[in-house]
Order: C-alpha cells, then sequence, then structure tokens
C-alpha cells in the first residue's frame, strides 16, 4: 500500500515516522508532498521516504492520501488535487473543523475518512477520534486505524457530529490538564459517552505530561487557546 502525506509539518511527519516505526508500511511505499523548499529539505534528510513537491509525481500513484494541511488552506488544495484524484483512493483528512462533504465535493471523492488527533500523538499517546463516509469499506477502515493507532489510542464516532465533541474532549485535553479542567462534565454534554470520554481523556493526563518540556499544551490562535480565553474573560474556570 502506498502512502502519500501531503503536508510535513509536525502532523505529517509524526505519522511518517509513525507508520515507519511500527513497521505498517516501508520508506519505499512512503510519500511525502511539501510545498515548502526548505521544510521539504529538511524532511529528505530525515529519509523517511520520497519528498515530493509536485502533487503531479505522486498523487495517482498513491492508495492512500493523509491530508495533513492547515484548514485555510484546504480549497487551494483541493483545485490543485481534484483533476488528479481516483474514485478509488481513500482520503484521511485530519485538518479541524472541514467537513467530510466539504472534502467529497472539493476533491471529486467518495471514500473519505475525517480524524482528529491531538499534540500527544507526536509522543505516541495521542487520542484520535475519527469516522468516515458511507463508501469507506470496513477493510479501509480497519486498515486506517491501524495506521493512526501507530500515534496512540483511537475512537470511531459514528456519526462526524461527535467529532467536534471528541475534539473538545482529547484535542484541547493537554491543554485543560493543566489548568484542571473536568473532562467528564463537558464531555458528556456534548453528547460522547462516558466510556468513551475515558478513553479520551486518559490518554491527554499521559501524554500531556509528557509534552511540558518545551512544549506549548495549545498553539496560539487555535481552538484550544480561544475557548481558554472566553472562559477566563467571563470570568469562569477554564473548561470546553
Amino acid at each position: 500500500m502506498k502512502i502519500l502525506i501531503i503536508g510535513g509539518g509536525n502532523m505529517g511527519l509524526t505519522y511518517a515516522q509513525s507508520f515507519l516505526r511500527s513497521h505498517i508500511t516501508s520508506k519505499e511505499e512512503m510519500m511525502i508532498l511539501e510545498k515548502s523548499p526548505e521544510r521539504a529539505e529538511l524532511l529528505a534528510k530525515k529519509d523517511i521516504g520520497t519528498v515530493y513537491s509536485d502533487a503531479e509525481l505522486c498523487l495517482r500513484e498513491a492508495d492512500l492520501i493523509i491530508l495533513a494541511v492547515k484548514p485555510q488552506d484546504a480549497q487551494e488544495l483541493f483545485a490543485q488535487l481534484k483533476p488528479k484524484t481516483d474514485p478509488q483512493q481513500v482520503f484521511l483528512s485530519i485538518m479541524a473543523g472541514v467537513k467530510i462533504e466539504t472534502i467529497a465535493q472539493g476533491l471529486g471523492i467518495r471514500k473519505v475518512i475525517r480524524a482528529m488527533p491531538n499534540l500527544p500523538a507526536q509522543l505516541g499517546q495521542g487520542m484520535t477520534a475519527f469516522t468516515s463516509s458511507e463508501d469507506v469499506t470496513r477493510i479501509e477502515l480497519v486498515m486506517v486505524q491501524n495506521l493512526l493507532n501507530t500515534a496512540g489510542k483511537t475512537i470511531y464516532v459514528s456519526q462526524e457530529s461527535f467529532i467536534d465533541a471528541a475534539t473538545a474532549v482529547s484535542g484541547s485535553g493537554p491543554a485543560y490538564v493543566f489548568l484542571h479542567a473536568c473532562h467528564d462534565g463537558s464531555g458528556a454534554q456534548a453528547g460522547i459517552l462516558h466510556s468513551g470520554i475515558r478513553t479520551a481523556g486518559h490518554p491527554d493526563v499521559f501524554g500531556g505530561s509528557g509534552v511540558v518540556p518545551g512544549f506549548q499544551p495549545f498553539l496560539p490562535g487555535v481552538d484550544t487557546e480561544g475557548r481558554i480565553q472566553r472562559r477566563h474573560d467571563g470570568g469562569g474556570a477554564p473548561g470546553v
């Protein structure tokens, strides 16, 4: 199975290294598409696969394409990729907030899996919620879950609306751990069962503690920071 990761940033690199470390794929089957020449040069030095700067050279060769770019770059990316996609290819998106229907229409495809990993995935202790379009087969779904499991744990949600709730619990969790948030209350209100909350919440404690030295539990301008700031501005305790 040939894998193409589009976007060689932190999460793209994390998955490439996790897949190889777990021997699920090989360097010969790993491709990374990166538009930044400086970043592409750095990735090439890591010897984790073939690095490309042009989708024309690699997209059609891939069985699984992982979309690991910033959400604001999605529409531009879709316009570039759509003429080159194959309906039988499976697309795994880790772009926050970009819905399955938007991806399917933007790329002219049917097989879309949407996942939301969190920061501790970079240490192999992440928690990733995922769901899929109806056209994804069970075999394809299990294949992608095995890949996601190389960076921590996974939880499948049957409705896409639960991805946002899972994002709030596991994606923002590392920051809230440090600010004494109560996961159970916020997650339950969002509609996730308590068993799922515990599954999503516990890696935040261990993974979150692992990223403390030299790490930010949230990134400036991203969802978690905004939620915390709004709670502080309102005089309440930090929460989801």
